[in-house]
């Protein structure tokens, strides 16, 4: 389990609870790998800084309410959703991906570490019909597909003090993809590194767009 202590470090408020469940994701991802190469072989050594810890620099972005909608689009193995419904337990959690082997492990990770707040389905983007507070996602795609797919996503009744929208984690030079919005939109990026300074961080960025 190696780098967890970074993750105890930074969240330094978690329960008994919430500390079992994120040593817990070790074994089962480990487990799932070996079947299935959800993560990259050479990703899983670094589990906790990689796609535990980088996904929840969105818990340092925003907090997100009890009873609040939160989709992961295009979860993947599960992340950030799952780090995420782990140190929000009382909001819900929709993690969806279009491949069934993916939500197949991100099922079985959600019971073996005893996530009640969590559903995971096999879904596309164009299939959803619920609406949500906000959406979250990890190196899906483009800002402006992103903005697309989430139109009709977004509730618009606020319950948080920061508007509904879309946080996205991206990487690497983001400008272009930025400039392809439309001009009234409001977008903020923050470089996850002000919260992590660990060098993985180095041009890893947090985008927040407004819906």
């Amino acid at each position: 389990m190696k780098h967890i202590e970074k993750v105890f470090f930074y969240f330094n408020d978690l329960s008994e609870t919430q500390i079992t469940q994120i040593k817990s994701l070790w074994d089962v991802y480990l487990d799932w790998n070996d079947k299935i190469n959800v993560i990259s072989r050479k990703d899983i050594e670094e589990l906790y800084i990689r796609h535990v810890l980088h996904s929840l620099s969105i818990a340092k972005f925003i907090q997100f309410r009890p009873g609040s909608s939160v989709l992961d689009l295009g979860t993947g193995g599960g992340f950030p959703g799952i780090p995420l419904a782990i140190y929000f337990p009382e909001t819900n959690f929709h993690l969806v991906d279009g491949t069934a082997k993916k939500i197949r492990v991100v099922n079985e990770v959600v019971k073996h570490v005893g996530l009640e707040n969590v559903l995971a389905t096999q879904n596309r983007a164009e299939e959803l019909k619920t609406k949500y507070d906000f959406i979250v996602t990890r190196a899906v795609a483009k800002m402006m597909k992103l903005r697309e797919w989430s139109s009709k996503l977004i509730k618009t009744e606020q319950t948080h003090a920061m508007p509904n929208g879309i946080i996205a984690l991206k990487g690497g030079n983001i400008g272009p993809e930025l400039k392809e919005l439309p001009k009234g939109d409001f977008v903020e990026k923050q470089s996850i590194i002000k919260y992590f300074p660990e060098s993985h961080f180095e041009e890893k960025y947090l985008v927040y767009l407004q819906m």
